[in-house]
Formats: structure tokens, C-alpha cells, sequence
């Protein structure tokens, strides 16, 4: 009987100034088998240099960096036409650096702190890709269409445990439908149906995804509470 080959091995760069979160990101990385650090640098110089004599398939990069920010790391991993794929991993969670790092090509946007789940999500995401497009020898609309779907749906079927598609549809609809309105947990249990200890975990794990944004709320005459609202 013809063995089957061994699954591929991707290398990863990670790219943090940070110390803590890059031990952090290597363990998260090493606990999926498909994947091996093969390199850590503390900015986008560094990065650029290591890519001169390194192939890399994913890097792990941070924005907000000394000497080369991971925006302008990307433009010129772009420019140079470096054959890697890039996660953004960052405190970061405007509009303008999420629409920047889309144009430029992402595979993922991780907002800090992030998931051990989420991060998994990512790397999830990265490997339906490149499985889709290696089996693909031509590309048609039908066949991009199912790369696109596929990386989609295995993404939103790996919610975290206890995240239920249903009710995260829910309170996301409700949040669209409110987009230019701050909202306190309790209102969005009122208008939703939802308890609200639900809600307040379901928004943690919207927070943490980059699909909503949380402000912690002083002016309340009492006790601060969160307030949330739509990123899109």
C-alpha cells in the first residue's frame, strides 16, 4: 500500500519587539505540528535581513516596531517580492491600520491580547490556503471562489469553545445595526434576548477577533463599565 507523504512543514518568522510576546507567539506556533519557528527578530530591519538569506512561508509580525514599523517592513517585503505569506499580530485595532494591512495583503489580523484559539484560527486559515491552492494546477472562477469560501467557513468553524455561530450572529447583526452607537453589554442583552454574562463573553471574543471594539466607560457616576460597537 503507497504511503501518504508527510504533511508540509511551514516555516515561520516572527517578527515582535516585544520579549514576553514573542515567546508567546513562538509556543502558540510549536503547538500546531504543522508549522516550526525557524527564526525571531526584534524589528523590520532585522526581518528584512534574515529574509536576504532565509525562505520563510508565514511571518508573525507586529506593527508598532523600532527602526521599520511592520507596515513599511510588509511594503518592502512586497517590493523585494519575498515569497511570504504574513499574520499581523499588534495593539493596533483602528480602521485605517486594519484597511492598511488588508491592501497590503494579509493573511490575518490578531488584535492584543489574543486567544490561544484565535491565534490557531489563524494559522488554520493559513494552511486551508495554501492546501486549496496546491491542488488547484489551474485557476478558474469556480476554482478562486472555493479557495476564498473554504478559507472562510474552516476559519468560522473554529470559533472557541462555547462560541456558537448562532448567537455570535446575533449579537454581531445587533452591533451592524448600531454601528455608530457606543453600547453597554447590558443593552445589547436587552435588545438581543441574551443574558447578560452571554454577551459579555461573546463581545470579549469579538473584541479579541478585531470585529468590535471595547472602551472601558468612567463617566458612569458609579462603577466604570465596558462599551462596545462595531468595527465595520
Amino acid at each position: 500500500m503507497k504511503k501518504k507523504g508527510a504533511a508540509k512543514m511551514y516555516k515561520v518568522l516572527i517578527v515582535e519587539d516585544d520579549p514576553m510576546v514573542a515567546m508567546i507567539n513562538e509556543q502558540y506556533v510549536m503547538k500546531n505540528k504543522n508549522f516550526s519557528v525557524c527564526g525571531k527578530c526584534k524589528d523590520g530591519l532585522s526581518a528584512l535581513e534574515f529574509l536576504e538569506t532565509n525562505s520563510v512561508d508565514l511571518i508573525i509580525m507586529d506593527v508598532y516596531m523600532p527602526k521599520l514599523d511592520g507596515f513599511e517592513t510588509l511594503r518592502q517585503i512586497r517590493k523585494k517580492q519575498i515569497s511570504a505569506d504574513v499574520i499581523m499580530v499588534t495593539a493596533a485595532n483602528d480602521r485605517d491600520s486594519l484597511e492598511e494591512a488588508l491592501h497590503l495583503g494579509i493573511v490575518d489580523y490578531l488584535v492584543k491580547p489574543f486567544t490561544f484559539d484565535r491565534f490557531q484560527t489563524a494559522l488554520q486559515k493559513y494552511i486551508t490556503q495554501q492546501k486549496a491552492l496546491s491542488e488547484l494546477d489551474t485557476l478558474n472562477q469556480k476554482s478562486i471562489d472555493f479557495i476564498i469560501d473554504s478559507s472562510r467557513k474552516k476559519s468560522e468553524d473554529l470559533h472557541p469553545k462555547g462560541i456558537q455561530e448562532k448567537t455570535l450572529s446575533i449579537i454581531s447583526d445587533h452591533l451592524k445595526e448600531n454601528k455608530n452607537k457606543w453600547l453597554t453589554g447590558d443593552e445589547i442583552a436587552e435588545k438581543t434576548g441574551i443574558t447578560a454574562v452571554t454577551v459579555r463573553r461573546y463581545m470579549n471574543y469579538l473584541v479579541e477577533s478585531g470585529k468590535a471594539q471595547g472602551e472601558i466607560n468612567y463617566e458612569t457616576g458609579g462603577r466604570p463599565c465596558m462599551l462596545y460597537r462595531a468595527t465595520e
